[in-house]
């Protein structure tokens, strides 16, 4: 899969109206009231001007790339069992920004591994609430970002609910304990997703 290079512009406009800004962990982000997901095959979008923050909001980058610390078997059966994003039902969303530890990071992959899987159960969590949860990784630790990972979750109203259990859920593994900075954005959609 080539990468796909991802800008979240929050500023006074967007498709995404901005509910909440909270700081789970470490300093929040300034508030914004909308929220647009530019898409490109560039690095910095090179096809155009890289986005810059609006004067009332800023610009978080990452890159959706290979899924790391997963199995083939855990690619096979996430890919079997979780639907896309833009799902016209699915009219409620989360940005959720993390930075971890350099704790975390001198460890080794296999280290990693045990913690992200083997003990906190990662994946196999987020394989509960599939397919009503659709999300997608983004990588930005490689681009000199403020945040290591952003993972954008869209979900139904419905679901609500089952997005808090997990989002719970997960805060409470061990894994959590690498995490120094995590920021929670909820938001809705201002119309339909096409």
């Amino acid at each position: 899969m080539p990468p796909l290079y991802v800008s979240f512009v929050a500023g006074a406009a967007g498709k995404w109206k901005i509910e909440t800004i909270k700081a789970a962990t470490g300093e929040t982000l300034p508030c914004a009231g909308f929220l647009d997901i530019r898409e490109s095959s560039e690095p910095n979008h090179r096809a155009g001007a890289p986005p810059q923050p609006p004067p009332d909001g800023w610009v978080l980058r990452g890159v959706v790339s290979n899924l790391r610390y997963t199995t083939r078997a855990e690619v096979e059966e996430l890919k079997s069992r979780q639907e896309g994003l833009g799902r016209p039902a699915a009219t409620r969303a989360a940005l959720i920004p993390i930075r971890k530890s350099e704790a975390w990071w001198a460890l080794s992959q296999d280290e990693r591994r045990r913690i992200f899987e083997e003990q906190s159960r990662h994946t196999t969590l987020g394989m509960q609430y599939l397919p009503a949860i659709a999300r997608r990784l983004h990588h930005s630790r490689e681009l000199g970002e403020p945040f290591d990972f952003l993972t954008w979750f869209e979900y139904a109203p419905e679901h609500i609910s089952a997005f808090e259990d997990l989002v719970a859920q997960l805060r409470q593994t061990e894994e959590w304990q690498y995490v120094t900075r995590e920021v929670d954005i909820r938001l809705s959609a201002v119309q339909g997703l096409e």
